[in-house]
């Protein structure tokens, strides 16, 4: 194998400069270094067999765990309805209100959201009793509400609680059952702690209770990409 040794190459004419003829193979040797000022171009991918490509040289913008690659080979957020965190809480302590106004069912959970565009989907499912408060309560039902805070805070959505059919005290006889649900998106445009909270209202001759029995209630809030 014969060896040239030469500082540069230059065509002989024009500005192509041709190494080896098709079905040639140009070996660079290892440890060897290419530095190019220049611009490289007819590489397909397929030669790019090892190693791992910056994600700056795919597109412009920056990479992270929460963008993505466009089509346009710029870095995005990922659209809305991706969830960022769930939180859920179980609660099957007896809570009775009798009277008409509300108070807390003991069921409440925390959810601190990333951004202020963020919004929070809230799931509840509350088990319910109805029942007479001694007086004709045929045809008459409680309530159940949603709160943002407290029961004296925001209320977003309200449900009746059952119809009690039953004319009795508070202590005795039947009582109608029932399970209330909710489910709630908000838009608490914050990024400070947001306590939900399920309430009970009693309504006329009607009393309302909360986990009789010690039936399980379920909150669960989900933080959602605005």
């Amino acid at each position: 194998m014969s060896k040239v040794e030469v500082d540069q190459v230059d065509p002989q004419s024009g500005t192509t400069l041709t190494l080896g003829t098709s079905g040639d193979t140009v070996s660079i040797p290892s440890g060897v270094t290419l530095a190019n000022a220049g611009t490289v171009t007819g590489i397909p991918a397929s030669a790019i067999s090892s190693g791992t490509i910056a994600t700056a040289r795919l597109g412009s913008g920056t990479a992270s765990g929460t963008t993505f690659l466009a089509g346009d080979q710029t870095y995005k957020e990922a659209g809305g309805g991706l969830v960022l965190q769930v939180v859920s809480v179980g609660y099957a302590t007896t809570v009775t209100q009798t009277a008409s106004s509300y108070a807390t069912s003991g069921l409440t959970a925390t959810i601190t959201p990333a951004s202020s565009s963020n919004k929070v989907l809230v799931l509840t499912s509350s088990s319910i009793a109805t029942f007479g408060d001694g007086s004709n309560s045929s045809g008459r039902n409680g309530l159940v509400g949603l709160f943002r805070g407290t029961v004296s805070d925001t209320k977003l959505v309200e449900h009746d609680s059952g119809i009690s059919m039953v004319s009795a005290s508070t202590s005795t006889n039947d009582h109608s059952y029932n399970t209330v649900s909710f489910s709630y998106l908000d838009t608490p445009s914050t990024t400070s702690a947001q306590v939900y909270t399920v309430g009970i209202s009693g309504q006329g001759a009607c009393d309302i209770r909360a986990q009789g029995s010690s039936q399980g209630s379920t909150i669960t809030l989900m933080e959602i990409a605005g």
